[in-house]
């Protein structure tokens, strides 16, 4: 059921509004992230609304982190699969320059890569969980970077793959620091993952401003 609570990070000690503070409270980085790029993206419709996804994603997130149900639960995961699917979409058409066609193509094919990745990955490590999805993103941008590695925007995308990387290892180490730093590392993936979602719109804003006709 969609109302079901469950406790699914090392902060949460039982159902209450505020029982994961620093997780609920943290989600602001996201929100800050967006404000700080928009300005970046004025004139480029795509990079707007991926600014917006960004605070959604921050909104999204707070819901999961208070509300703790199933319902809350997609709230934070329905507006970064959107900042995906987007990104992907700007990135294959804009970045690689393939146009309209196969920027859907692309959108349409990555759930089944991504399912396709986290279970290939989850046979090796089947510790990893929900976080193998993440990894098969930041393998994904981490290809795209290594096909543009010769351009800043190659640079940027490899840069944004490492970040995510460090964020996903705050967020498997919830658990594990649990018994001895009680609030966790969840908070910490909400802070870089801000940075990183926010470094990606630049990276974009930066090539469509930079391939613009002089």
């Amino acid at each position: 059921m969609l109302s079901e609570q469950v406790i699914a990070y090392c902060e949460r000690t039982d159902f209450s509004y505020w029982s994961e503070p620093v997780n609920a409270v943290t989600n602001a980085a996201f929100l800050i992230a967006a404000a700080v790029v928009w300005r970046q993206t004025e004139g480029l419709a795509l990079a707007r609304a991926l600014a917006v996804v960004l605070a959604v994603i921050g909104l999204g997130s707070f819901l999961w982190h208070t509300h703790a149900t199933r319902w809350a639960g997609l709230a934070d995961v329905l507006p970064i699969l959107a900042f995906i699917l987007l990104y992907l979409f700007a990135a294959t058409r804009d970045f690689l320059r393939l146009g309209t066609l196969w920027a859907l193509g692309a959108v349409f094919l990555f759930l089944p890569y991504a399912v396709g990745f986290a279970w290939t990955v989850g046979q090796v490590l089947p510790g990893l969980g929900a976080n193998a999805a993440y990894f098969s993103v930041a393998a994904l941008i981490a290809s795209y970077g290594l096909w543009l590695r010769s351009s800043r925007t190659g640079q940027g995308l490899l840069i944004g793959a490492a970040i995510l990387c460090v964020s996903l290892g705050f967020r498997m180490a919830d658990d594990a620091v649990c018994a001895v730093f009680p609030i966790g590392t969840h908070f910490m993936w909400h802070i870089l993952n801000a940075v990183m979602l926010a470094w990606m719109i630049h990276v974009y804003c930066r090539h469509m401003r930079e391939a613009k006709p002089r």
